[in-house]
């Protein structure tokens, strides 16, 4: 296993921004029966004060009766980014902002997530492949 990468413009150079096929939704659960039924299906979860909030695989969702969700797509930074480093997740969401395309980054021990719509998911991987060529 390599070390992290912490230094910025190396963590940006070396994101190498991958799409997975996979189409995801963010959804919410206050019912803690319901919440419990659907947390192993989760890509990744976060308990929030409104309940607990996970990433669901769409087909999942609309399965479990969430009727309109936001399809987005997972961008994955390939760079092993060190949890202390900095500047990777404001690079990226900067990049694609100036590109109006809005991102929810979910950052994971290994790798960094970026969620998009998935309509804009071509376009994001191309602004985040160019971002990552650019000193």
């Amino acid at each position: 296993m390599t070390d992290p990468v912490r230094e910025t413009a190396a963590m940006i150079a070396a994101m190498a921004p991958v799409l997975d096929p996979a189409t995801y939704a963010f959804v919410t659960l206050a019912d803690p029966a319901r919440a419990a039924a659907a947390l192993p299906l989760a890509l990744a979860s976060f308990r929030e004060d409104e309940g607990l909030s996970l990433i669901l695989p769409l087909p999942t969702a609309r399965g479990l009766g969430f009727a309109d969700p936001i399809p987005m797509a997972r961008i994955t930074l390939t760079v092993q980014s060190a949890l202390d480093g900095t500047g990777l997740t404001a690079a990226v969401a900067t990049a694609l902002a100036q590109a109006e395309i809005p991102c929810n980054m979910v950052a994971a021990f290994h790798h960094d997530h970026v969620f998009v719509p998935a309509a804009k998911a071509a376009r994001a991987l191309a602004v985040l492949q160019t971002r990552a060529t650019r000193p």
